[in-house]
């Protein structure tokens, strides 16, 4: 059955193939559910109506297969996506869970380390590019510490720059046309990670050599931002300002909890529809990417549901989006907030005749601080349209 939240090929909506491949493998308990063969997870994926799938390496290849399996493997997933209409969106490398990484790969101490880290991803962009993938992303799961003395946080960043530039060489000399999107998270495998936020890595970025630069961005997760307790629709702002939101990570997350990976839209509701609005409103041209997993209580065939919930409630959002732009008082009030002054506007350009002309202007802040902004309005009309009375 068709509805208005049935998704369309345009709406361009991705899953990473490890999440609905997730057995349920945690602390405190091993898998639940059976193993899922990565090209039938390729075709589930399309059929609850993915545009494209993502992938970890590994994810697809297993580690350390030889070539011959390898090229056996790439063509089953050819096949299956051609079959099912479906595309490689993005590709990333596992870095973290071998126990080679287990105290980094790009940043660890041991320069083998490094030197196999970026072998490994070397061939996880190969790959990627066998299968069409545009982006890159670069998680750094284990570029981190939990005992402080054991690393120099300056010497770490030196190499995870050595790193990145590498890989971003290694991409515009073989004409991929792909770009890196490196995704920050705060912590969780290490106790620390280096590069926690957009803002860190934003700032990393303007460090590059100029030539892998353009071509580097951010790749946020909600639940990411979330754990440390900060507004993930200001982190996707800063990096669209920026020009750098080269990918983004969509689930949901009970603030500072563990990485919990949750159906996009199940937690915090209000948020996650100004990230929708900020999105849509933007035209922003990228895919919408879940990264979710299957609660541990899920049978094998309910990862589905999940993918096709995190579809439904995305669409549902993005349906509300319009109503709040279509919505004539809640667009009063914000046209309300806005005061422009063309003249007054023009000072705030740097000049030395400008700022020389601000400060002899008079202004009275008494006068300014009594305006109305009408606040607790706004947002309980915003309050009433997600729940569906408006």
């Amino acid at each position: 059955m068709s509805d208005a939240y049935t998704p369309r090929r345009d709406d361009r909506f991705t899953c990473g193939l490890w999440c609905t491949a997730y057995g349920g493998r945690e602390v405190f308990g091993r898998e639940v559910r059976p193993a899922l063969d990565p090209i039938e997870n390729i075709r589930g994926l399309a059929k609850v109506g993915c545009y494209g799938f993502n992938f970890h390496d590994d994810d697809l290849v297993p580690f350390g297969a030889p070539l011959s399996e390898r090229d056996e493997i790439v063509k089953r997933a050819k096949a299956a996506m051609r079959d099912e209409g479906i595309v490689n969106a993005m590709v990333t490398c596992n870095m973290f869970e071998h126990p080679v990484f287990k105290d980094g790969a790009l940043t660890s101490n041991d320069v083998r380390i490094r030197a196999y880290a970026l072998q490994k991803a070397m061939r996880a962009i190969d790959l990627g590019a066998e299968l069409g993938a545009k982006v890159y992303v670069m998680w750094g799961g284990r570029e981190g510490l939990e005992v402080e003395a054991s690393k120099d946080p300056r010497e770490s960043i030196k190499r995870y720059r050595e790193g990145v530039e590498f890989l971003g060489h290694y991409i515009l000399e073989n004409n991929y046309g792909m770009r890196v999107a490196m995704e920050p998270k705060p912590n969780e495998p290490r106790g620390d990670i280096f590069l926690a936020s957009v803002g860190h890595i934003l700032g990393f970025i303007a460090t590059l050599d100029r030539t892998v630069q353009p071509i580097v961005g951010v790749n946020p997760e909600i639940q990411h931002s979330r754990m440390a307790g900060l507004n993930t629709v200001h982190e996707l702002g800063q990096a669209l300002e920026a020009g750098k939101l080269f990918h983004l990570d969509l689930g949901a997350q009970k603030p500072t909890r563990y990485d919990q990976d949750l159906r996009f839209g199940s937690e915090d509701m209000k948020e996650t529809f100004f990230i929708v609005h900020l999105l849509e409103s933007t035209w922003w041209d990228g895919t919408r990417a879940f990264d979710v997993k299957p609660y541990r209580q899920d049978s094998a065939d309910e990862v589905w549901d999940l993918v096709r919930g995190c579809i439904r409630s995305y669409l549902i959002l993005r349906e509300r989006a319009k109503r709040f732009d279509a919505d004539a008082e809640i667009q009063q009030l914000l046209q309300a907030l806005q005061v422009t002054d063309g003249e007054l506007g023009a000072l705030l350009k740097w000049s030395p005749q400008n700022a020389k002309a601000l400060k002899e202007r008079r202004f009275d802040p008494d006068d300014l601080a009594r305006r109305r902004l009408n606040y607790q309005r706004l947002d309980q009309l915003v309050f009433e349209l997600l729940a569906g009375v408006r």
